[in-house]
């Protein structure tokens, strides 16, 4: 059964931040194997986007502090302006929860 292909999400240029600790598959030989290249939260530029054969799914090719390369699967990134959404998503759901907690309404106050 063959595996269908899957789209990319993702586009050349776009800014993304990793998900993840990218570490050393073997790409960099002039560092250690499994040292973490990219920590998770970092921000970077797709400069390339490809396929993996086996997977038969996008590849993309992302250019980190330092000029640093690394190959990442869709899993692994989040486009940076959908973090920044989420995040104030969440800070604005806080705030809400927060108020609600924070009440010193007449009635809460001396009870």
């Amino acid at each position: 059964m063959m595996i269908e292909p899957r789209e990319p999400q993702y586009q050349w240029g776009q800014q993304v931040v990793a998900l993840v600790d990218l570490v050393n598959d073997g790409t960099y030989p002039d560092r250690a194997p499994d040292e973490v290249l990219v920590e998770t939260g970092s921000e970077g530029e797709i400069v390339q986007v490809g396929r993996h054969d086996e997977l038969n799914q996008p590849v993309y090719m992302v250019e980190f502090e330092g000029g640093l390369v690394i190959g990442c699967l869709e899993e692994e990134i989040l486009l940076c302006m959908e973090l920044d959404q989420m995040l104030a998503d969440a800070r604005g759901q806080t705030s809400g929860q927060l108020s609600l907690l924070s009440d010193s309404s007449p009635d809460t106050a001396t009870a």
